[in-house]
């Protein structure tokens, strides 16, 4: 059966099972809830006033849940636990088609399990809302993250684990008497002289010489002449 063709069928079922509920939880809002528990216990019902409360509004307002698809597998536990209690205590002794007979009980009670188990069809308010929460889930993991009241969360660096943390660089062995030697520190040298200037010493050195030889050379001529 195609997929709509199941969630059209399952939601006619949840409203005609619906519809039946809230009827009779109406007419127990009606006679009251004094009047329901009153024969309840002229049935036999254990708890009768409880009971009463239990079955009035379980039958009103999980009517009205099971034709809207909210809440299908509480609702369809509670109104089968509904049901459950009406076959055992009021409907079983008295036949299946009788005026009093079981066979609506059970047809309602099966029914309500049925749409607890995951029956209910795709048209409902549960598969509505479940839609919707996951789109905003798939939404919510591609948007960044919602700053906080103090501002946007403060950016905090990848610290490096004991795997990623760098190596030391190694250091080459030095001997302990080397640490602790202040080494020395060279002496400027004298700057050379530039070769012109020592070159003109050498020049006047030779005018010097060569004049004191002719000072002698003339001293001596003066001796002979004399």
């Amino acid at each position: 059966m195609p997929s709509r063709l199941h969630d059209l069928a399952a939601l006619l079922a949840r409203t005609a099972v619906g519809v039946v509920f809230v009827a009779h939880g109406w007419l127990k809002i009606e006679d009251g809830v004094t009047a329901t528990a009153a024969e309840f216990d002229r049935m036999g019902v254990p708890l009768a006033k409880a009971a009463a409360v239990y079955s009035t509004f379980a039958e009103l307002l999980g009517g009205a849940a099971l034709i809207v698809g909210l809440g299908l597998p509480v609702v369809g536990i509670a109104l089968f636990l509904d049901m459950a209690g009406a076959f055992v205590f009021v409907h079983v002794d008295q036949g299946l088609s009788a005026p009093a007979g079981f066979e609506l009980v059970i047809v309602l009670g099966l029914a309500s399990l049925l749409f607890a188990a995951g029956g209910g069809g795709g048209l409902t308010l549960d598969r509505a809302l479940g839609v919707r929460r996951a789109r905003k889930e798939e939404i919510a993991e591609f948007l960044p993250p919602e700053d906080g009241p103090d501002g946007p969360a403060p950016y905090l660096p990848k610290r490096a684990g004991p795997s990623e943390a760098p190596e030391p660089e190694a250091v080459a062995d030095v001997p302990a008497s080397a640490r602790d030697t202040v080494p020395e520190i060279p002496a400027p040298s004298a700057p050379a002289a530039p070769s012109g200037a020592a070159s003109s010493g050498a020049a006047s050195g030779d005018v010097v010489v060569a004049r004191a030889r002719r000072g002698r050379a003339r001293g001596g001529q003066e001796k002979d002449a004399k």
